[in-house]
């Protein structure tokens, strides 16, 4: 099941699924975002937006 409503971890190095991809919360100076891989291993960033958007989850479906 994908969460849209749930609010995403905010913790640092904290991992969700989207997509089928794993996505790591990278934070810095009052900065985060979420950062994986596409489909063809690019470095994709997002914001939590973005993955609210998109639908997450914590475990790999």
């Amino acid at each position: 099941m994908t969460t849209r409503s749930a609010s995403l971890p905010t913790a640092p190095c904290s991992v969700v699924w989207s997509g089928g991809h794993a996505y790591v919360l990278e934070g810095g100076h009052g900065r985060c975002r979420w950062v994986g891989v596409d489909d063809r291993g690019r470095p994709t960033l997002m914001s939590h937006a973005d993955l609210q958007r998109r639908g997450w989850s914590r475990t790999r479906l």
